[in-house]
């Protein structure tokens, strides 16, 4: 019984979040400059989705942050729960860096184009480029983004190696990195999964890391170090959870 209620959740959530993406495409005329209002209706969605799906979420950190400037999130990545969970609950004006994949999804990948996030093309440089100054064009407008270093969601729920794209920008941009740990997300859908396990989501909010001195690669080195040093010191390892009983 668990088991169906839990797919049925996901279908409700994938629904709900086709509708939103619709909504969201028919308000984007009004919400062109600033992206404020796509950003309500995203923490709208995101708190909507986490009812629906019972997923209850804490976050430690806050108090790390400074409201009146923009900063690169950095998030390690085990769930389709981590989106939601960080629009939800962290008080800023987030911008997701997400993969251009996700844009043939019917209204909900059309709504992440023509909206105020920014896509990567990760298989043409020229394309890519691009993206990365569309992202140092939104930090230096104001406005934060959430990127994911290692890339794709965890199979096993241990801490995977970071890539180097989301430092580049943060380099690039001369921003503060908030090093942002997800835990618990992995437990409630694992990737490959359709089935929705109800549980906590715990985010850890650490100092933000400034930009180091050095420029170019030594710099984005430099600074992936510190943040992954920063995240895993946070991370609890998720590895055994995914067979735990639902609460």
């Amino acid at each position: 019984m668990k088991t169906l209620i839990g797919v049925a959740q996901f279908f409700i959530a994938v629904v709900f979040s086709l509708f939103m993406g619709f909504l969201e495409i028919l308000l984007l005329p009004i919400d062109r400059r600033r992206g404020r209002l796509f950003h309500a209706l995203a923490r709208f969605w995101a708190r909507t989705v986490l009812a629906i799906c019972r997923v209850r979420v804490g976050i430690t950190g806050v108090d790390n942050l400074d409201r009146s400037r923009s900063y690169v999130y950095v998030s390690n990545h085990a769930s389709m729960f981590d989106i939601p969970a960080i629009l939800a609950a962290v008080p800023d004006q987030i911008r997701i860096v997400y993969k251009k994949e996700l844009e043939v999804i019917p209204f909900f990948g059309w709504g992440l184009k023509w909206g105020h996030y920014v896509g990567i093309d990760r298989g043409r440089s020229s394309k890519a480029m691009k993206s990365i100054e569309e992202a140092i064009g939104k930090i230096r407008n104001g406005q934060s983004l959430l990127l994911y270093a290692e890339g794709t969601r965890t199979l096993d729920g241990k801490l995977q190696p970071f890539k180097r794209g989301a430092f580049n920008i943060a380099v690039r941009a001369g921003v503060p990195v908030v090093p942002l740990t997800v835990n618990g997300s992995f437990r409630i859908m694992p990737k490959r999964s359709i089935i929705i396990r109800p549980g906590d989501v715990e985010l850890v909010l650490a100092k933000p890391i400034l930009i180091p001195e050095s420029s170019g690669r030594d710099a984005e080195r430099q600074l992936m170090e510190h943040v992954h040093a920063a995240i895993a010191a946070n991370y609890i390892d998720q590895s055994s959870e995914e067979q735990t009983p639902c609460p």
